[in-house]
C-alpha cells in the first residue's frame, strides 16, 4: 500500500496501516528452492507482482542472492515505470548467516542492515526482523532488538520485529521484549504454523471460534504483548503441501535427479513420515478435482485473513475503510505460480467483501475447500496434524 513515508519514530503511523495484506516472499530466489536463481525470471516475477497489486516484498541476507536479485528487479521496474520508493514495502531480516551460523551482536546487526540497504537500492527499510530467533539466547535477541531500534531512530528502518518457527518461542520473546524495554515489537513473522497440516498459530480460534477464552492461544499472547501485526508465511509448508510433495530424504546425487522437489528434500527438516502423510493429501485433492496447492493456499489465506483480524493482529485492507485482514506471505518461482496465488487471494477478498473485520467467508467455492480440509484431509493426517519439527534440532551449535 502506498503511503506518505515518515522516518521519524514519533510520527510513524500504525504498522497495520503500512503493511499490505499480501507479500511476495523471496526465499525462493535461492538455491534452496531452485538450482540456479540467476536463471529464474525474478525481474518478471517482481514486475508482475507490482502490476497485480502485490507491493510488499520479504527477503533476507540468509536467502543467498535474494536481496541482490530483488534489489535489481525493483530498480529495473522503477527505471521502466518511474515508480516511487513509497509505492512498495520492503522487509528484510538480520542475524542469520548460514544454516548453523548466527550473529546477533550489535555490530553485526548494524552491518547487516546497512548492507541490505545497499543491496536493495534503498535509503530505508520498512521493517526488519531478527531472523529465526529460536537459535540464539533471549539475551542476544533483546540486544539485537535494541540495535534495530537504534537504527530506526537514525532513520534507516521504520519498524522492528522478529521471525521464527516455534510459535511458543516467538510468543515468549515478544512478552520478554515488552517486559524488558517497555515497548512492544511492531510485528512478528510466523512460518509453517497456519497451514492445512499445522494450524497451531490459530489455535484455538481456528477450531473453537474467537470467543473461546484460552490463555494458551498464541494470537492472544501476541496481542497481550502489544504486537500490532502477525504475518503468516510458508502456507505450503515449504513444499510439503504441493502436488509433487517432498520425496524421502536423499543425498546430493539423489536430489539432483529429482529436480526441484529433490533440491528441497535435501534440506527440508520434515521427517519422511510427515512427507508421506502430506502426499496422501495430494491424492485426496486430486480425487476432489483440485490441486493440493490451490486447497492449501486458499484455506490458509482465507482462514488467516479472518482469524488474524479477529485477534486484532491484521492489517488494513487498501480501499476498505476499517476492514482489517490477517496478512500472508507467499513464495513463488514463476509468474504462473504468482498469478495462481493472487487469483486465490482475490477469491478470499470476494468472500470477505462487504463485511466488517473478521467477516465469515461466504463463497460456495471456499466452503467446498474448507469441508475437504476438515472432513477428509485432517482425518487422513492422523497424528501428523499439528506436528512441528524441532527447531533447532538436538545437538545444534552456533
Amino acid at each position: 500500500m502506498a503511503t506518505t513515508t515518515s522516518l521519524d519514530p514519533a510520527a510513524r503511523p500504525p504498522i497495520s496501516s503500512v503493511l499490505p495484506p499480501l507479500f511476495l516472499g523471496t526465499a525462493t530466489f535461492n538455491t534452496q528452492h531452485v538450482k540456479d536463481p540467476l536463471q529464474m525470471p525474478y525481474r518478471e516475477i517482481v514486475s508482475r507482482a507490482l502490476e497485480l497489486g502485490v507491493n510488499g516484498f520479504d527477503t533476507s541476507p540468509y536467502y543467498g542472492p535474494s536481496e541482490v536479485l530483488l534489489g535489481d528487479a525493483l530498480a529495473a521496474h522503477a527505471a521502466a515505470t518511474n515508480a516511487p520508493r513509497d509505492s512498495y514495502v520492503l522487509v528484510t531480516k538480520a542475524g542469520r548467516i548460514a544454516g548453523n551460523e548466527f550473529d546477533y551482536s550489535p555490530a553485526y546487526v548494524r552491518h547487516s542492515v546497512l548492507r541490505s540497504l545497499k543491496r536493495l537500492n534503498t535509503t530505508y527499510l520498512d521493517l526488519v526482523y531478527m531472523h529465526d530467533v529460536e537459535f540464539v539466547s533471549p539475551a542476544e535477541v533483546l540486544a539485537a532488538v535494541r540495535t534495530l531500534r537504534q537504527l530506526r531512530d537514525e532513520g534507516h528502518i521504520r519498524y522492528v520485529g522478529i521471525s521464527g518457527f516455534p510459535v511458543h518461542v516467538l510468543c515468549g520473546l515478544a512478552e520478554m521484549v515488552l517486559a524488558e524495554t517497555g515497548e512492544p515489537l511492531d510485528a512478528v513473522l510466523s512460518y509453517g504454523h497456519f497451514t492445512i497440516q499445522n494450524p497451531t498459530l490459530g489455535l484455538p480460534e481456528v477450531v473453537a471460534g474467537p470467543d473461546h477464552n484460552d490463555d494458551r492461544s498464541p494470537l492472544r499472547r501476541f496481542r497481550n504483548a502489544g504486537v500490532q501485526v502477525v504475518l503468516n508465511a510458508s502456507m505450503l509448508g515449504m513444499g510439503l503441501l504441493t502436488s509433487t510433495g517432498i520425496p524421502p530424504s536423499c543425498g546430493p546425487e539423489g536430489a539432483a535427479e529429482q529436480g526441484k522437489a529433490g533440491v528441497i528434500a535435501s534440506w527440508h527438516p520434515s521427517p519422511d513420515e510427515l512427507r508421506a502423510a502430506c502426499r496422501q493429501l495430494s491424492t485426496i485433492a486430486t480425487a476432489a478435482g483440485e490441486r493440493l496447492e490451490t486447497v492449501a493456499l486458499h484455506w490458509s489465506m482465507e482462514e488467516y485473513a479472518r482469524v488474524g483480524a479477529l485477534a486484532g493482529l491484521g492489517v488494513q485492507l487498501p480501499g476498505q475503510s476499517g476492514l482489517r485482514v490477517g496478512g500472508s506471505v507467499m513464495g513463488v518461482t514463476s509468474t504462473a505460480e504468482l498469478e495462481q496465488t493472487v487469483l486465490a487471494w482475490r477469491h478470499v477478498l470476494q468472500g470477505l467483501a462487504g463485511g466488517g473485520p473478521g467477516r465469515a467467508p461466504s463463497t460456495a467455492r471456499y466452503e467446498k475447500l474448507k469441508a475437504l480440509v476438515e472432513q477428509e484431509m485432517w482425518p487422513a493426517l492422523g497424528v501428523w496434524k499439528g506436528y512441528s519439527w524441532a527447531s533447532p534440532d538436538d545437538g545444534f551449535e552456533n
